[in-house]
């Protein structure tokens, strides 16, 4: 914002720097010739703090994309280790889908005949 007044106050003097330039040189009053100096350091003055403004400015946007660089290497060495631990737990539940439950024994379908047909369902320790 303060750029862009500084912009329109350069162009305002600017415009009225012309105007008195514009006047031949032996033409000129000695008030004339005083606001001529008078229109040039004031212009040469805010051009100094537009410089300032845009040059904070750019020291600001190197800054902030520094600390943008150190922010995503600070998260992609904090993320890694989550995203192996996402992995196995992605990758356990389905190992766990393959194991049977720990209170119910793996028993096949063709065991449990065999176990029926050796020592009857009812006395069978394992059922």
């Amino acid at each position: 914002m303060d750029d862009i007044q500084l912009c329109k106050d350069i162009m305002n003097l600017k415009k009225e720097l012309q105007s008195l330039v514009a006047i031949p040189e032996k033409e000129k009053t000695k008030m004339e010739k005083q606001r001529e100096d008078e229109l040039i350091q004031k212009i040469h003055r805010l051009v100094q703090k537009r410089d300032f403004l845009v040059d904070d400015a750019e020291v600001e946007r190197l800054r902030e994309k520094e600390e943008d660089k150190e922010m995503a290497e600070f998260l992609r060495t904090k993320l890694k280790p989550l995203d192996k631990a996402t992995q196995s737990l992605t990758s356990s539940p389905a190992e766990k889908k393959a194991e049977p439950p720990p209170s119910k024994p793996a028993i096949a379908k063709a065991g449990l005949a065999i176990i029926k047909d050796c020592c009857g369902a009812t006395q069978c320790s394992i059922m």
